[in-house]
């Protein structure tokens, strides 16, 4: 079994920072890409900014400049350092990973964490 569990949400002023992590724990042979993305109330669910193995990064352009991911991949975590937030980035904030198990089957297979809520408000 694989979970991913994120922690390091909450409610934060406009022009703040906060930094949401996620922890992979299980039969995890390899991490592929990790990824943060966020759904508000009413919307898609929208892709933040994943990062490879080897490090390879993209974002959504609305974050481009204020948000940065990392991972570390010994400890098998994944940040996203969130500054000058804005209202419009309030969200539930996800992690997700492709991992390959220990069980031999070497496809990767995709994995979500249960969320973390970031709230911009004043």
């Amino acid at each position: 079994q694989v979970r991913l569990v994120e922690s390091g949400g909450g409610l934060v002023q406009p022009g703040g920072s906060v930094r949401p992590s996620c922890a992979a724990s299980g039969s995890i042979d390899r991490i592929n890409t990790m990824g943060w993305y966020r759904q508000a109330p009413g919307k898609q669910r929208e892709m933040v900014a994943t990062i490879t193995e080897g490090g390879r990064i993209n974002y959504a352009d609305s974050v481009k400049g204020r948000f940065t991911i990392s991972r570390d991949n010994v400890k098998k975590l994944v940040y996203l350092q969130m500054n000058s937030l804005k209202p419009e980035d309030t969200a539930g904030y996800y992690c997700n990973a492709d991992i390959v198990l220990t069980t031999g089957w070497a496809t990767a297979l995709n994995y979500w964490g249960q969320g973390t809520q970031v709230t911009v408000s004043s």
